[in-house]
């Protein structure tokens, strides 16, 4: 499902140019990804898998260098020949990640299926909800510009906007 949400994304498109080796690798990357998460936040799921919300608790919002080591083969299967790009758009959103203690909201993905039915609203809602109680900000990021209006229905409002280097997608 997050492969599908994630399909015409401009940093996934960025990374995967051939829209054929995008949709073979994004679901690898994001089982890696929704993997990951587990131990280091919280993840959220639609009953149907319509949606899904992948939380990285304060302290845990970087990759460090040594997940990037421990995880290199599944991630070079994943990414294959892109890896380079990958590292580009990683390197530069972890270079204007905000200092602080703060919950990070990774990926937040909604099936193309049901969009605009208010599952994507629900699921982040929901972690916004559960997490209220810490009186910590919330951190996201988004490369695709129609996120914007969605993002500040719920309450969420710009503080930069970036370009990742090398004709990468703004943020």
């Amino acid at each position: 499902m997050l492969a599908r949400a994630f399909a015409d994304d401009p940093a996934m498109a960025y990374i995967f140019p051939d829209p054929a080796e995008r949709a073979c690798r994004l679901p690898r990357l994001f089982a890696l990804l929704f993997d990951a998460d587990a131990y280091s936040g919280l993840r959220l799921i639609a009953g149907d898998c319509a949606a899904a919300t992948l939380w990285r608790a304060p302290g845990h919002g970087k990759t460090s260098p040594l997940d990037m080591v421990m995880q290199a083969w599944p991630l070079w299967r994943a990414l294959g020949g892109a890896v380079g790009r990958a590292l580009t758009v990683s390197n530069a959103i972890d270079a204007h990640f905000p200092s602080g203690k703060l919950w990070y909201l990774h990926v937040a993905g909604c099936d193309p299926a049901v969009q605009g039915k208010g599952v994507g609203r629900a699921i982040v809602q929901a972690g916004l909800d559960r997490i209220a109680g810490d009186g910590l900000p919330i951190y996201l990021e988004t490369a695709n510009e129609r996120n914007l209006g969605f993002y500040a229905g719920l309450g969420f409002t710009m503080t930069e906007a970036w370009q990742v280097p090398r004709g990468g997608p703004r943020f």
